[in-house]
């Protein structure tokens, strides 16, 4: 028996006891999706057989990628890792979705083998085109495989991530479609008719069809991807859900259904698989699984320069644009990457492109797609900026950025046209919700400079960490930002950290708490009301997700604390302020101001006046809280 014969005997074996780890672990975990695992073992087989991937080259940064984008086959993917000796195929069997098992129901990337978490359909070619950049712009040369699903190609990300293939010569790009044309709902066909080959021949990719249980055809197919240098391509496997199971096969009710017993134990006798499910089960609640530690690249050590000096009012998305250059010239070329989607001169990334040409990618209006890969590039050695305007980059793509958060990704968002600032743009392009978005994903940061000046510094801050931010910028130039003695706070001597909380005026009176735009209105109003004899301290708290306690307490002491922004006030600064006050026990008279209903189009002072928050309505809340402190 020649070599390719005896690889093919080898992956027929390995199918038919995959099968059988399939069953056995979905019937022990009483959930999971046998049926379309069970039709995706041998296009995973395959590929993981062709890749320059094992559990040897875990941790080396030139190893071929692989992305499942169908993330609950993972029964699939876990028994096909496990028989390749990624790790202990009992462990998976016996504690598949247990609650401290670190396999869980849907592919996570902390198993070795797998290189983003995914659950949400359609994300995953997005996450495979982020991965392919790294290759190119770090030149490690590897290959990226996408496994995925034929449903989900009926995703609209999924044909954004097409076309940028397409658009940048990703070649070295293949995917692969298990084509079982069922779903939960039934075929596909009928449930959301898609044209897979001719949308992906229209957007210039190369289709080859295959069976999907023919470890020949897969093979040649996916050697001949790999080989073919200048088109990605798509392998549609043609396969049949629930595969290798007769009373299964072609069953949508065994999509996301498991076996009872009985069927399970017809289904292993079918596939010559010992029944030793009831040893299994015993096994269950006792078996001890160490927890996988996550390797990634580290985060590449950018150089940063001096911050920029700016005197005059200036747009703080210029002082961003001009801040990535410095950065920019600072460091190798495929260092940093910087995304788009059609707005490159109205957030300041022109300069950029226009510099660096080949670090720059410009997506069009495909926000979803630009925000995946993103995050897929980020952890790939390569500094990932997308900047756009913030309904696009935070309130569109919250469930891309929630995927980001769980891949534990270095993100670097810059959000511009915040809040009532937005002015004529109107209530849709107004976004003043995304403060309440970001409380709910653990491990973002958000930062609001007040000036140009903070912004510079925050830039070159964000740049040399690793981890998600987002920077969160306005439309509007803003003054400079100084002392009452009339020196520039943020100067060459400021040294920005993240939760840093800034002091801009002294005050007896009363402690201000605001951020962004609402900073210079806040000082307007300490003038109005210093020549009234009332004084308030101001805080720039930039940093509106990391609020100090300690800033709280201490401000209680004046008898009054007002929060002041042009967000939704119940999840906006006041809110994650007053939940501090009232999880301490804090005794001080409180009031939120800011956004309770959707804007109009009109300049941002015309909206701030109708909303009661410009400097001279927030005069009258301060004179208010002040005249009823003691009541």
């Amino acid at each position: 028996m020649n070599k390719r014969s005896s690889r093919i005997t080898r992956l027929e074996t390995l199918s038919r006891l995959c099968r059988g780890d399939i069953v056995k672990m979905t019937t022990i975990a009483g959930s999971g999706h046998p049926a379309g695992s069970m039709s995706s073992i041998d296009i995973y087989l395959a590929v993981y057989t062709i890749a320059r991937v094992s559990p040897e080259t875990r941790d080396d940064p030139r190893r071929d990628r692989v992305v499942i984008s169908h993330g609950h086959t993972s029964p699939g993917l876990y028994s096909c890792l496990a028989r390749l000796k990624y790790f202990d195929v009992h462990d998976v069997v016996t504690t598949f979705r247990r609650a401290d098992s670190p396999f869980e129901g849907h592919v996570v990337r902390n198993i070795p083998g797998i290189d983003w978490s995914t659950g949400n359909l359609g994300q995953g070619l997005s996450a495979g085109c982020g991965c392919a950049l790294a290759s190119r712009l770090r030149g490690y040369g590897y290959h990226t495989y996408v496994l995925m699903s034929d449903a989900e190609q009926a995703k609209g990300q999924v044909a954004e991530a097409r076309r940028f293939a397409d658009k940048y010569g990703l070649h070295d790009l293949t995917v692969v479609i298990d084509r079982n044309h069922f779903q939960i709902s039934g075929r596909t066909e009928q449930v959301m008719p898609v044209n897979i080959k001719e949308n992906y021949e229209a957007d210039g990719w190369k289709v080859l069809e295959v069976s999907g249980h023919d470890f020949k055809m897969l093979i040649d197919a996916l050697t001949a991807a790999q080989a073919d240098q200048d088109h990605p391509y798509a392998i549609i496997a043609q396969t049949t859900m629930g595969h290798g199971v007769p009373f299964m096969e072609n069953k949508e009710d065994y999509h996301g259904k498991v076996l009872s017993r009985e069927e399970c134990t017809r289904a292993l006798a079918e596939l010559d698989i010992e029944d030793d499910i009831d040893q299994l089960l015993k096994e269950r609640t006792t078996r001890a699984v160490a927890p996988f530690v996550r390797t990634s690249i580290d985060y590449p050590g950018i150089k940063v320069g001096t911050p920029r000096l700016y005197s005059e009012k200036t747009h703080p998305r210029a002082a961003f644009g001009n801040a990535l250059i410095d950065v920019a010239m600072l460091n190798p070329e495929g260092m940093i990457a910087v995304f788009d989607c059609d707005l490159a001169g109205s957030v300041k990334v022109q300069d950029f492109a226009r510099k660096n040409p080949t670090c720059f990618f410009e997506c069009g209006v495909s926000e979803h797609n630009a925000a995946t890969m993103t995050g897929a590039l980020s952890i790939n050695g390569v500094a990932s900026i997308w900047a756009d305007f913030g309904v696009f980059a935070l309130d569109e793509v919250y469930n891309q950025m929630r995927l980001n958060d769980i891949n534990s990704t270095n993100c670097k968002i810059i959000a511009t046209h915040l809040g009532y600032n937005v002015g004529p743009d109107g209530k849709t392009h107004q976004c003043i919700d995304y403060i309440g978005l970001l409380q709910n994903l653990f491990d973002f940061k958000l930062i609001i400079p007040a000036d140009p000046n903070q912004a510079d510094h925050v830039t070159r801050y964000i740049l040399k960490q690793p981890g998600n931010f987002v920077v969160g910028l306005t439309r509007s130039k803003l003054p400079v930002v100084r002392y009452d003695s009339g020196g520039v706070l943020f100067d060459e001597n400021y040294k920005y950290t993240y939760g840093t909380i800034d002091l801009i005026r002294e005050g007896s009176d009363g402690v201000v708490l605001t951020y962004g735009s609402m900073v210079h209105e806040a000082m307007k109003a300490w003038e109005i009301l210093k020549k009234a004899g009332i004084t308030v301290r101001i805080y720039n708290v930039c940093s509106p997700l990391h609020l100090d306690k300690d800033i709280i307490l201490e401000a209680a002491e004046t008898g009054c604390i007002v929060t002041y922004e042009d967000h939704v006030v119940q999840s906006g600064l006041g809110g994650i302020c007053a939940d501090i006050i009232a999880e301490n026990n804090v005794s001080v008279k409180f009031k939120k101001v800011g956004i309770q209903r959707y804007g109009g189009s009109a300049d941002a002072e015309m909206l701030y006046t109708q909303a009661g928050i410009d400097a001279q309505g927030f005069v009258t809340v301060i004179n208010d809280m002040i005249r009823t402190r003691s009541l």
